[in-house]
């Protein structure tokens, strides 16, 4: 049985990872085409002519239009064949899929599910964005071969950080804190607070702490597959409040995570923050911190993943900090199961709707 929720909003690319070249890429286990058109705006075609299967980014541009590389039919970017050579009439299976997207804070997004169903108010997206005082930086596409859904559950899981980022985003200090978790409204969230701590590795490099501090962990996983995670530190002296957290070094790390397949995610991960937002330097700095913490996931997600391959003896147990990943497995089902079974009209938008 699948796990890919097809009526959502997933991450394409980035904005700078598509232009006018004919680009393949792979979604949903399907193989789309991007490029930009003329007029700037990107177009998502089935990567895949309905003739002799050749790959439409195997052809050339002519104007918006693809020519495939075989037989020379021709697709323009609403997925319709235009031209046939050799024949004026087009058979009316000559088409291809044409996926609807938006480009919204230099991302591309698309939907891969019921065109009639995808609501760009649904876009995921955070004022932070365009708030003074704050700076976007998009980080690295990182592939691992695991299934989405386990990728996921790392990222509603500030537990691990303790053991598996000792020397970057988390330090003993934090092993035995307890995890709260609040299943309310759009996102599962889980969260806890470290007082009067020493600074982990992250803000030893970046912060300029002298002491120990207040440092948070809150982890945002939209389902299907959507994470933010707001975490930063404050000098332990200020007992900053849990909702004056903008007072401290406070940083946005977002995942948006694309199935490739029930077997690989790509990962694109990017981050907005409150402090340094001058400098190019401390956004390649914290790049650097954040390739070798996700690194460190993508060992053990990978791992994790390869195991599940084989056969078990028993099935895995269950722990208090497990709640989050569980209810969120549970709103995947749900949302796999509407789309088998509820009209489009009930719930149009898809994404960002639950019932626990």
């Amino acid at each position: 049985m699948t796990t890919l929720v097809r009526n959502a909003w997933y991450v394409a690319a980035w904005s700078s990872e598509v232009d006018g070249t004919l680009r393949r890429f792979t979604i949903l286990g399907d193989p789309v085409l991007l490029y930009r058109r003329n007029d700037g705006h990107v177009a998502a075609l089935e990567d895949r002519c309905p003739h002799r299967q050749l790959p439409l980014s195997k052809g050339k541009r002519i104007g918006d239009a693809v020519q495939c590389g075989y037989h020379g039919l021709t697709f323009g970017p609403d997925g319709k064949c235009t031209r046939v050579p050799g024949q004026d009439k087009i058979p009316p299976s000559a088409y291809v899929d044409a996926y609807p997207v938006v480009e919204k804070n230099d991302i591309v997004w698309i939907w891969m599910g019921e065109p009639h169903r995808a609501d760009p108010d649904a876009i995921f997206d955070l004022p932070q964005f365009r708030e003074p005082g704050w700076h976007a930086h998009q980080g690295d596409a990182l592939f691992l071969k695991s299934n989405y859904l386990n990728v996921a559950e790392n990222l509603v899981d500030p537990a691990h950080v303790s053991f598996v980022h000792p020397t970057t985003l988390g330090n003993s200090a934090s092993e035995n804190v307890p995890v709260h978790v609040s299943t309310d409204g759009p996102a599962i969230t889980a969260w806890r607070w470290i007082r009067d701590a020493e600074p982990i590795g992250f803000f030893k490099a970046f912060g300029g702490f002298e002491g120990n501090v207040d440092r948070w962990h809150y982890y945002h996983l939209y389902a299907p597959s959507i994470a933010v995670i707001d975490f930063g530190s404050a000098d332990a002296k200020a007992e900053i409040a849990e909702e004056d957290r903008d007072q401290g070094n406070r940083i946005f790390a977002l995942h948006f995570m694309t199935p490739v397949s029930e077997t690989e995610t790509i990962d694109r991960w990017m981050h907005l923050r409150n402090t340094a937002i001058e400098t190019e330097e401390a956004s390649q700095k914290i790049d650097a911190m954040f390739r070798i913490a996700f690194g460190e996931d993508k060992e053990i997600l990978e791992a994790v993943h390869a195991e599940e391959q084989r056969p078990a003896k028993r099935r895995p147990i269950r722990l208090a900090i497990d709640r989050g990943p569980m209810v969120y497995r549970k709103r995947i089902s749900d949302m796999l199961e509407r789309e088998r079974t509820l009209d489009a009209s009930e719930e149009p938008n898809g994404a960002f709707v639950y019932h626990d």
